[in-house]
């Protein structure tokens, strides 16, 4: 049976660096209560990086995130007036939403497949991709000095709106999140690009993950400060 869900959304909420410690608190409390949260299928509350070096101190502590998998569009509706999207919403100067239907979707999170089978399908527009991993210990060093050139051409890339790393520690992340203006330029960068590729064929060698996940998803509608994402150009879906 494909459980492909129709929606998921990205949350992401700017917060003061005065709001530090109350952010740290809700990432200690809120996994349990966003699980729990009606309608939710799966999700994540998530610290974010600049996506320059994907190490430890290059987090960005005052951007934070919730991936969400949902039941339906109607359940989605509710997140902000609920516990969790209220507890954020109270420290944060800007966020935004972004939604998404899935369009392929590989590996696994936690043991489990949170977008399902997704059956593909054309998207004219901007594409949102998801890399997610769980870094084995003792090649996280390895890992980590490998990244700098693959981040440095990600910034210069063709079609690139938006991009940061993303993790479940709060001070460290295992992957990305990049929106591209449409799948040519998404394509043109994952295949073609040779930082990219060299980092792909060394992936079985290094043995860096232990667990990993690639996602691409359509999105659909971007909600709120497009600046709590890091957006670097216009030309994209309106709300």
């Amino acid at each position: 049976m494909n459980t492909t869900p129709e929606l998921v959304t990205l949350h992401v909420w700017r917060v003061p660096r005065a709001a530090l410690g109350q952010a740290l608190g809700r990432m200690a409390r809120h996994p349990g209560r966003l699980r729990r949260t009606p309608g939710v299928r799966f999700g994540k509350l998530l610290g974010t990086g600049t996506g320059t070096g994907f190490g430890p101190g290059d987090a960005d502590l005052t951007r934070w995130a919730a991936l969400v998998v949902w039941d339906s569009p109607a359940a989605a509706a509710g997140f902000d007036a609920s516990p969790v999207g209220r507890s954020w919403a109270r420290i944060a100067r800007s966020s935004a939403r972004l939604e998404l239907r899935p369009v392929t979707s590989r590996g696994e999170w936690s043991g489990r497949r949170p977008f399902g089978d997704p059956a593909g399908g054309r998207v004219d527009g901007p594409v949102l991709a998801l890399t997610r991993a769980r870094l084995r210990p003792r090649r996280a060093l390895t890992f980590w000095k490998a990244v700098p050139p693959v981040a440095a051409a990600l910034h210069a890339a063709p079609g690139l709106l938006a991009r940061f790393g993303v993790g479940e520690a709060p001070l460290g992340w295992q992957g990305t999140v990049s929106v591209w203006r449409d799948p040519t330029d998404l394509v043109a960068f994952a295949y073609r690009h040779p930082e990219h590729r060299a980092a792909i064929t060394r992936t079985p060698t290094e043995g860096w993950y232990a667990e990993e996940l690639f996602a691409r998803f359509e999105v659909r509608a971007v909600v709120g400060d497009r600046s709590a994402l890091g957006w670097v150009a216009d030309g994209d879906p309106q709300p």
